[in-house]
């Protein structure tokens, strides 16, 4: 199949569905979808209301936006309200909740804050801008990673002196590994990542393969995707089979992109990061290596950024969301107090969080 048109064929999408009931026995199976975008593509295309009762498919922490701490917005806020500085930010980033403020409400009180599509964009506004200080949000996963690293090795190359990155950079194994030792999730196999799996492949959930004898399929985002995902895994399951498959052959390789991770480890090294509501997990952050440092916001502004401050409004329950104890409409706040007009909670900002997506598709 080659067409997007392909992966939506209803005659398939149904056959597929019947040999999921097929695979289906009594007992619970809990799956995860760790992305996010696997969040939305499912609810968008009303999947959900067709897989059996037993089959539970359960929302992860694959939303940057949702798990950024704090500290971090905090720290963002604190630049953006210097006169000399020039705050460039992806647009989602914009209303995800400080301890007291936001950058869209910074915004409103004159704060120089630019969204900007890419990286590569806040090369452009430190070039034009040599008076001021350009502060990049470098947030996202292993698939931002690459772009960020490839932004500050081109700033070096230029000398660039105004510019620098404030980091929030993520990995997803090493959070999939801290939440299967809760023991309250019960999990029966992982719906892997297709975007992030194109850049670290198939093979970075061996630890989870290995070590927790739990079945992994890294999936697209498409429907016939996602449900033959799904069947894979049941049948894995089923067989008590604990393998790594890939059914996204079209984009992931088992090695992943070489050219790629060579760029995230010659500009980053890993460190514990903390993520918002889950808090600290080690080895999961990017940080700048000391060769870039003078390209590190937070060493040069000496900003503290893995110091876990989580205070989440008391009501809400983001934290047990992005682990996938419970789903958004089991918390109070949905769609009362809590829309994507008045988000309360960061799951509901981005398009990709797990709230925001239970409402726009429910």
């Amino acid at each position: 199949m080659k067409y997007i048109d392909e992966f939506r064929n209803s005659r398939l999408i149904r056959r597929l569905f019947g040999k999921i009931k097929a695979e289906s026995a009594d007992q619970p199976v809990n799956i995860m979808e760790v992305c996010g975008t696997h969040t939305q593509s499912f609810r968008r295309f009303a999947l959900s209301g067709l897989l059996p009762q037993n089959l539970r498919l359960i929302s992860g922490p694959g939303c940057p936006v949702c798990v950024s701490q704090e500290s971090f917005i905090d720290s963002a806020i604190e630049l953006s309200r210097r006169k000399d500085t020039i705050i460039l930010t992806f647009g989602d980033m914009l209303r995800i909740p400080g301890t007291k403020s936001t950058l869209e409400k910074e915004s409103g009180n004159s704060a120089d804050i630019r969204v900007v599509y890419s990286c590569w964009d806040a090369l452009k506004v430190a070039r034009a801008n040599t008076s001021k200080r350009a502060v990049f949000l470098a947030v996202g996963f292993e698939t931002t990673a690459p772009t960020v690293a490839l932004t500050i090795l081109q700033a070096a190359k230029e000398k660039i002196g105004n510019i620098s990155f404030l980091c929030a950079l993520k990995l997803i194994p090493p959070a999939m590994l801290y939440l299967l030792k809760d023991r309250r999730l019960n999990l029966s196999g992982f719906l892997c990542p297709g975007h992030v799996s194109t850049i670290i492949g198939a093979k970075a959930y061996l630890p989870i393969v290995n070590n927790y004898h739990i079945p992994c399929c890294v999936a697209g985002f498409e429907p016939l995707d996602i449900l033959e995902g799904l069947l894979i895994l049941l049948r894995d399951i089923n067989a008590k089979r604990a393998r790594i498959t890939n059914e996204y052959r079209r984009a992931v390789r088992t090695n992943g992109n070489l050219k790629a991770q060579h760029l995230i480890s010659s500009v980053f090294r890993k460190e514990g990061a903390v993520w918002r509501g889950l808090g600290l997990i080690p080895q999961s952050g990017l940080v700048i290596r000391k060769e870039y440092s003078r390209f590190d916001a937070a060493k040069i502004f000496s900003f503290k950024l893995q110091t876990p401050n989580s205070k989440l409004p008391t009501k809400c329950r983001c934290a047990e969301v992005l682990k996938g104890l419970i789903l958004p409409p089991e918390c109070r706040l949905f769609g009362g107090e809590c829309t994507p007009d008045n988000p309360i909670g960061t799951c509901m900002v981005s398009s990709e969080g797990a709230c925001n997506v239970y409402y726009r598709y429910r």
